[in-house]
């Protein structure tokens, strides 16, 4: 029986058409003809929508309704998961499809002050009136700035015929990046730590001590020591779940997409090693949609493991986000790997009690787990001695911008000169941000800070997820924070009104020729107190710290 006849049964309102929105037979035929014998379950909802979007390129009215039926969901519950995500292009019932081409321009910090308003002017000169050309927060690739994103090739500015190349009908071909295969890291003795792990010559409390000896901190942004969060999970009742957060939405970060595109299996083989350490039956990676490389190295690699039996007993997941920097959020990624909108949760429930589908979850960044493997191999002295390394994202005015190892503590002033050789030419060190848009802004006179986490707090500010992003006597801080608060008001979820309307507000403040610094400490002090989650207690750093620093430039 068809949905159409199927539909005749339903009730009809007084003018005996029938209630809600018909669904359409060919519209089941084609959502059917996607997920072919993919399980029906709500977890999967946004991985469908990527589905529906990737082959027709919009998501219409139609196949939502039939993918809520094929999922056994109320529509309202499809259409407010796909209006929630940039990256999915809804159409009304009565619009017109969107282009067959849509550009995306990044209009982040280091694009904007690389020339993101240049680089939209030449792809407007070579593409025709059918393209569509949209802004877009962090694609992750500050390193390349200015950015676009076509057909999710990152396209840079010197590629501009690449862009004109897909306008013209022609295949876009992205290369994988050169990474690390997974016979190539066996052959440096990779995953012998798992099997150790796996096999019982090591054991689970002994393991926890030698994270906690290394002083591991989580390298997301938080700085929460590692083994501390495992010990969360000691007592908690089975069964148990990891997700690993891969959704580095911080406007100057891009480590993760680095540990990724040159050694995922140091990312999978620690993921796994996490797992083992708390016992759960399966880790979650949570990609950020931007990196479409980064999914394609993983489906491939993930399968080898999982082929050659390495991951024991350990089911592994890769979960597709859809564009939202909340989903940064810990709780807003659990609830975007449930299929859900990425809404911050209350807590507590804290995670590590009732995170995914209420089982008790740990939560580790990329960059954490990447450093687990090395540490089991050769202790957690090694790590100290090392100086508890890890990577900086540098991008801005220096000549050599990249992800740069360096050990804690290193100095904006250090990595500029030491590691990236030097400001670009003709650019005078200004300012910088030690932490990416939420960790405030710092005067070229504290490029001697040591960073690390708490060795900014004095100043307002925190290193964050090692996000910095360096300013020349060519930038503007008033323009500067007007980006970082735009940022934060196209991002807030919208859940609370502190963060909502904060942004917002904020945004008008700092647009004024003169700052009201009474009234932005008053909006500030409200925002922090009482927003759910990081993006609204954060948001206001960069402003304060502009006015705690660069008082002459902002009054």
């Amino acid at each position: 029986m068809s949905i159409a006849t199927a539909q005749k049964g339903r009730r009809r309102n007084r003018a005996g058409f029938l209630k809600g929105r018909q669904i359409t037979d060919q519209a089941v035929e084609d959502v059917r003809g996607l997920l072919g014998d993919k399980p029906r379950r709500r977890e999967y909802l946004i991985e469908y929508l990527h589905l529906i979007q990737d082959a027709y390129g919009h998501l219409s009215a139609d196949h939502m309704a039939a993918l809520a039926t094929e999922l056994r969901l109320a529509q309202t519950e499809v259409y407010e998961v796909a209006t929630f995500y940039h990256h999915f292009d809804v159409v009304k019932e009565g619009q017109d499809a969107p282009p067959a081409l849509t550009v995306r321009v990044c209009d982040s910090i280091t694009c904007e002050m690389k020339g993101s308003a240049a680089l939209t002017d030449k792809l407007k000169a070579v593409m025709g009136p059918d393209v569509r050309i949209l802004h877009a927060p962090c694609v992750g690739a500050c390193d390349h700035a200015p950015v676009a994103v076509v057909k999710q090739h990152q396209i840079f500015d010197a590629d501009v015929d690449k862009v004109k190349a897909a306008v013209e009908g022609q295949a876009l071909a992205q290369p994988l990046p050169d990474y690390q295969d997974l016979a190539a890291y066996q052959a440096e003795g990779g995953y012998k730590m798992l099997a150790e792990c796996l096999s019982g010559a090591r054991d689970r409390d002994a393991t926890v001590e030698v994270i906690k000896d290394s002083g591991l901190r989580g390298l997301g942004g938080a700085g929460f020591p590692t083994a501390t969060k495992w010990g969360f999970m000691k007592n908690a009742p089975k069964p148990r779940l990891v997700a690993i957060n891969a959704d580095e939405g911080e406007p100057g970060t891009f480590k993760d997409r680095y540990c990724f595109e040159t050694t995922p299996h140091r990312v999978i083989e620690g993921a796994l090693i996490a797992a083992w350490s708390v016992e759960a039956e399966a880790a979650y990676i949570y990609l950020r949609d931007e990196y479409p490389a980064c999914r394609e190295v993983l489906l491939t690699e993930i399968k080898k493991v999982e082929d050659a039996g390495l991951n024991g007993d350990i089911a592994l997941h890769l979960r597709r986000g859809a564009g939202a920097y909340i989903c940064g959020e810990e709780s807003g990624m659990l609830e975007s790997i449930e299929g859900k909108r990425g809404l911050p949760r209350n807590r507590p429930p804290f995670p590590a009690q009732a995170g995914l589908w209420g089982r008790p979850t740990l939560i580790n960044n990329v960059e954490t787990v990447y450093w687990l493997p090395k540490i089991l191999e050769h202790g957690g002295s090694w790590y100290q001695d090392q100086g508890r390394p890890h990577f900086f994202s540098v991008s801005g005015r220096v000549k050599e911008p990249g992800v740069k190892l360096a050990p804690a503590g290193t100095t904006a002033r250090q990595l500029i000169e030491d590691y990236c050789g030097g400001m670009a030419d003709g650019h005078t060190f200004k300012a910088y941000l030690p932490g990416g848009a939420s960790g405030g802004i710092l005067p070229e006179s504290l490029a001697d800070e040591p960073l690390d986490f708490g060795t900014l707090d004095k100043h307002g500010c925190f290193i964050g997820s090692s996000a910095v992003v360096i300013f020349s006597q060519d930038d503007d801080v008033k323009e500067i924070c007007k980006n970082l608060i735009r940022f934060f008001e196209d991002e807030s979820c919208g859940q609370c009104t502190p963060c909502r309307v904060g942004c917002e507000k904020m945004l008008k403040l700092i647009d004024k020729p003169k700052w009201d610094a009474d009234l932005i400490e008053e909006l500030s002090a409200a925002m922090r107190d009482a927003s759910i989650c990081g993006l609204g207690q954060a948001a206001p750093n960069p402003v304060q710290a502009a006015l705690r620093f660069f008082g002459e430039d902002v009054q």
